[in-house]
């Protein structure tokens, strides 16, 4: 176990070292290929997703696949440490990626790696390092999942606190445009699209759908952009919006958008209904080895590769949501080590 945590801090401190912004992920696909090559595993490429099968595999049994992402986001302006270059202080691995989703995806390949040459195995075992997650790109997981067998279950490493989120929200994001008249400001205007939006931000306000899910709550609608005008004496012809819904597991995207598009009071248009919400039955087994286990269940606010996953998962893993696209991000060592020894004691459940 010593030489796992050794190994996953080792590879950790070379991926931080190295750019991989979301669809610019070659280089650190290459180290992970390396990292396979040194420890006698054949592993597979397409484009920047690396993917490997336990030694002994067999196609009559079923499929585990362990998920994370070796992808990153920009590092924001607030960064004081150089953000590849990985430092550790006061017991913290800090660096890009370190914390989202760095630790998780180490964690999950010297686990894969401790059951590589096991051969009596219940189930197979997939790892997947999947790019363009920050990004919900098309080269990511989703151009990856219909070249792998049927998945029986995902275990998707994230930053949680090693709680285990067994729903999580899916996201459908909106432009709207709120139209009117321009005119010079001097002159009434009965038509002005900035007066009208007070009524379009009232009934997002008052946006309202019945079904609660007992893990994420409420469909939530939210605001996050507003633009219109740039002269102080014309008034414009039109105001634009975004609007950010959170979608929990009680209703399909395509659901909320039907709505949404009937009643709105202006023109509106979802980006993209491919982020649903996800959840696991209460039953399934990893939710029940996670109960024997004593781990602690929660739904999900934030999303991830989960929503392009079309079989049950769950999402679980070291470091905390909170800490991801910080300036100067970390994660604490102790996490990881005690993320390795959890996730083994989850999947013997199973195996």
């Amino acid at each position: 176990m010593k030489e796992l945590k050794l190994k996953s801090i080792e590879l950790l401190k070379k991926l931080i070292q190295i750019e991989s912004f979301s669809t610019k992920e070659y280089n650190t696909s290459k180290l992970i290929q390396n990292w396979f090559k040194e420890n006698n595993i054949i592993s597979h490429r397409y484009k920047n997703n690396i993917y490997a099968f336990n030694k002994y595999h067999d196609s009559k049994k079923p499929y585990i696949l362990l998920n994370s992402h070796h992808d990153t986001v920009r590092p924001n302006s607030g960064y004081t440490l150089n953000p590849f270059e990985s430092i550790i202080k006061d017991k913290k691995l800090f660096g890009l990626g370190s914390n989202d989703a760095g630790g998780a995806l180490v964690s999950l390949m010297v686990v894969f790696l401790h059951y590589f040459h096991r051969n009596d195995l219940k189930y197979n075992l997939i790892i997947l390092t999947s790019a363009e997650e920050e990004s919900s790109g098309d080269n990511g997981i989703t151009s990856i999942i219909p070249k792998l067998p049927k998945i029986d279950f995902a275990i998707v490493g994230e930053p949680t606190l090693m709680k285990m989120a067994i729903a999580e929200r899916g996201l459908i994001v909106y432009d709207l445009i709120v139209n009117g008249t321009g005119s010079h400001a001097a002159h009434k205007n009965n038509d002005n699209p900035i007066i009208k939006s007070i009524d379009v931000l009232k009934w997002i306000d008052e946006l309202s759908f019945d079904k609660e899910s007992a893990f994420l709550g409420k469909v939530k609608a939210t605001v996050t952009q507003i633009n219109a005008g740039d002269q102080h004496n014309v008034v414009p012809s039109n105001l634009t919006m975004v609007m950010d819904v959170r979608v929990n597991d009680c209703y399909t995207n395509k659901e909320i958008n039907d709505y949404l598009v009937k009643n709105s009071p202006c023109f509106i248009k979802a980006r993209s209904l491919n982020l649903n919400s996800s959840s696991i039955d209460s039953n399934h087994k990893i939710v029940l080895a996670a109960n024997k286990l004593n781990i602690e269940k929660y739904g999900s606010p934030t999303l991830s590769d989960q929503s392009k996953m079309s079989f049950p998962s769950v999402k679980i893993g070291p470091g905390d949501s909170k800490r991801s696209h910080i300036a100067n991000e970390f994660i604490y060592i102790k996490e990881i080590e005690e993320a390795i020894p959890k996730y083994i004691n989850l999947l013997n459940e199973l195996l």
